[in-house]
């Protein structure tokens, strides 16, 4: 830790200061053990301020790397460029890499990470869902509960407003699934072991999705549902999970961030919030917690995000 006689802070660089670097400059400022070295973006953009202070900013990663020797790089840009901008910070430096969600934007470049050297041990992906409270939560439980026995059947759907946007905006994400099912599968990771995509749909011009995914739970294959549509007023997100053997379901709502499991008419557990903390900020708050730790989780990790790639991208293309 910075505070720490000693030790010196993680200097970080962040590339790419649209929406999402603001989650990371807010969690990354709350942080005594780091300090953000340069900003990068090829935008016309204005100064990042952190801490009352505007570190340096770069038109690209490159000229960044000529004048810094940073510790972390976190890659918040475009997914399309996720790819090219790995392999220069892991042939120009010697930095960890985090990098935002999904990992590639197509297979060939998931294939062509896969050769470089060093990807396991430093590059990581931000699958910032497995590490919401909720979801904490849940795994927590099901951990603590043996005798419920498998997880059998898992319906999970993500809703968001993005039919109000833009249509440039609506275009940088892609479509739903690209958007939301990476969130859904990273989320699943938690609860069992993901075997593959087993049906997909992409409709209404890739605004909506339905998916099933199979999965092992403590030995026995089950089936997840997962839907996802921009075609909505309000953003929404709830997951169940039903360990039929036992007759308990847990219900967890990641909008609201709280849950519940019932058997029947019985309330088993429950699970909420005080309210204080924003969504996004409750997701990378551990997020990074684990990352800067001396063993960063697993779902962080390469061999998770090439998994989940696999299976995500693995969908049909929109018709």
């Amino acid at each position: 830790m910075a505070d720490q006689v000693g030790v010196e802070p993680v200097r970080v660089g962040l590339v790419g200061v649209g929406v999402i670097a603001e989650t990371h400059l807010a969690v990354l400022a709350e942080r005594p053990d780091v300090e953000l070295d340069f900003t990068v973006d090829p935008r016309s953009t204005g100064p990042v301020v952190f801490r009352g202070a505007t570190p340096p900013h770069y038109g690209g990663l490159a000229g960044a790397l000529d004048a810094h020797r940073p510790d972390l790089i976190v890659l918040a840009t475009p997914t399309e460029t996720h790819a090219d901008l790995t392999v220069l910070a892991l042939t120009r430096s010697k930095a960890r890499l985090l990098v935002e969600k999904p990992l590639v934007h197509d297979l060939g470049a998931l294939r062509g990470l896969d050769g470089e050297a060093g990807v396991r041990e430093r590059v990581f992906t931000a699958h910032h869902f497995a590490f919401s409270p909720e979801v904490d939560w849940a795994a927590e439980l099901l951990a603590a509960h043996p005798e419920w026995g498998p997880v059998t059947a898992i319906t999970s759907a993500f809703y968001d407003p993005y039919v109000l946007r833009a249509p440039e905006a609506v275009a940088s994400y892609v479509s739903s699934w690209m958007d939301s099912g990476v969130n859904q599968l990273s989320m699943l990771t938690r609860f069992v072991d993901l075997t593959g995509l087993t049906s997909a749909r992409q409709f209404d011009g890739g605004a909506s999705a339905w998916c099933t995914v199979g999965f092992r739970s403590r030995g026995e294959e089950g089936s997840a549902r997962l839907r996802s549509s921009w075609l909505t007023g309000s953003s929404s997100k709830e997951s169940s999970l039903v360990l039929g053997r036992s007759g308990v379901e847990i219900w967890i709502d990641h909008t609201a961030m709280t849950g519940f499991a019932a058997r029947g008419g019985e309330l088993v557990a429950a699970f909420g919030n005080d309210g204080r903390t924003g969504r996004k900020v409750a997701h990378y708050r551990p997020l990074y917690a684990s990352l800067l730790s001396d063993r960063p989780d697993p779902v962080l990790g390469f061999d998770t995000a090439a998994r989940i790639t696999a299976i995500h991208l693995a969908s049909p293309a929109a018709r």
